[in-house]
């Protein structure tokens, strides 16, 4: 395939090419067509492109890399291959299409359009004057369901490359904004056990679904109600029961309910602490009500991201944004990403990328292509300002 002339048309191709994560398509390493692809574009553009195993399974991420001098700096850019799912999308999700002044297809907006920019800005560093950095893009699997791509280059990979980045560039669809704060998450299951009967004689079984009720009351009173968390540039802390299931059949006393809950952590909060806070109030109720039966799922934890640390970093970005008539201003955000894995592992990480978070995961996914164009500016920007190593 004849190599992009275009960022536009390089994130068409993205588009084009499915990488819906494996958790919701059931497919292995989905995003793997999407790494090759990236790969040879990068190769034919004479960057560096390895691919970096994840597990054991056959999966990977994909690092590109630009080296000026041994000795100098590494900026990180990350962005992540897989999406959310097509179901019920409105405009074809695979094709890109391009119509007033948009591109609409699955993952325009999250986050293929700052995987395309980054590798633009980069082809345009390295073919220009000598830079003051080394810059390296990390395109990652599975961030929409467990990090597992950025968990295994935190844990794994990063240390046998030889070098830590200065800072990273996570691409999100921030309106090119720079994030320094997100909220962490777990979520988890209850589960409630009853004792399965015919409805005809319900006294002679044990109703999980009435014990859920119990259990729901109690969360939503004595738990999210009482949640006094809170981060200046992300807000409150917040905890939703999200989904229930339960029963078999109309003429059966359930045996067994579920529940799943979602707890946005602000930055601050230890996500360990999430689930003995819950398990405390669920022993409460059972000292009220000792036939309650419950069981906690395993839980899902990411950490919140911090801005403590990072603030050298995010000033350089700020100067850099405001440099090209943009708004520095820093800001936090709800939702979660890599960054908050990567600033675990004490690299500064800024959020900041095309598109507005409102138009990902929609049924009609778009991304304005003006964003894209500034975002190519905005990245090479950063590649060309000095760093400290």
């Amino acid at each position: 395939m004849p190599t992009p002339q275009t960022c536009l048309e390089l994130l068409r191709r993205m588009v084009a090419i499915d990488s819906v994560n494996a958790t919701i398509s059931r497919r292995p390493h989905p995003e793997a067509a999407l790494a090759a692809y990236l790969a040879d574009v990068a190769r034919a553009w004479g960057l560096s492109a390895t691919l970096l195993p994840v597990g054991s399974e056959g999966s990977a991420n994909l690092l590109v890399t630009h080296e000026v001098a041994g000795g100098a700096p590494w900026l990180l850019f990350e962005s992540h291959l897989d999406t959310v799912g097509l179901q019920g999308m409105t405009v074809p999700p695979l094709e890109g299409r391009v119509e007033g002044g948009r591109l609409y297809g699955r993952g325009a907006c999250d986050t293929k359009s700052s995987g395309a920019a980054m590798l633009w800005a980069l082809g345009r560093y390295a073919r220009g004057a000598a830079g003051p950095r080394n810059v390296a893009i990390l395109y990652s699997v599975d961030e929409e369901a467990h990090k597992a791509g950025v968990e295994a280059y935190v844990a794994d990979q990063a240390a046998g490359l030889g070098w830590l980045p200065a800072g990273a560039i996570v691409g999100e669809p921030t309106m090119l904004r720079p994030i320094v704060a997100h909220c962490g998450v777990v979520r988890f299951s209850v589960q409630t056990h009853g004792l399965a009967a015919h409805s005809s004689d319900p006294t002679k079984g044990r109703s999980a679904i009435a014990m859920m009720v119990r259990v729901i009351e109690a969360l939503e009173s004595r738990y999210i109600a009482r949640l006094s968390a809170s981060h200046p540039l992300t807000g409150p802390a917040r905890c939703a029961i999200t989904m229930i299931q339960g029963g078999t059949a109309v003429n059966i006393v359930p045996d067994l309910c579920e529940i799943w809950v979602d707890r946005r952590v602000s930055p601050g909060e230890d996500p360990a602490e999430v689930l003995p806070a819950v398990r405390r109030v669920l022993e409460g109720l059972r000292a009220e009500a000792p036939d309650l039966r419950y069981t906690l799922g395993e839980p899902f934890l990411d950490l919140p991201l911090d801005p403590a640390g990072g603030e050298a970093f995010a000033a350089l970005v700020q100067g850099a944004l405001r440099d090209l008539g943009l708004d520095g201003t820093l800001g936090g955000v709800g939702y979660g990403s890599d960054g908050s894995t990567l600033a675990a592992a004490g690299i500064p990480v800024v959020l900041l990328g095309p598109g507005d978070i409102a138009q990902a995961h929609r049924e009609d996914e778009f991304l304005e292509i003006s964003q894209l164009v500034r975002a190519v500016e905005v990245y090479e920007r950063l590649m060309r300002l000095p760093l400290e190593g």
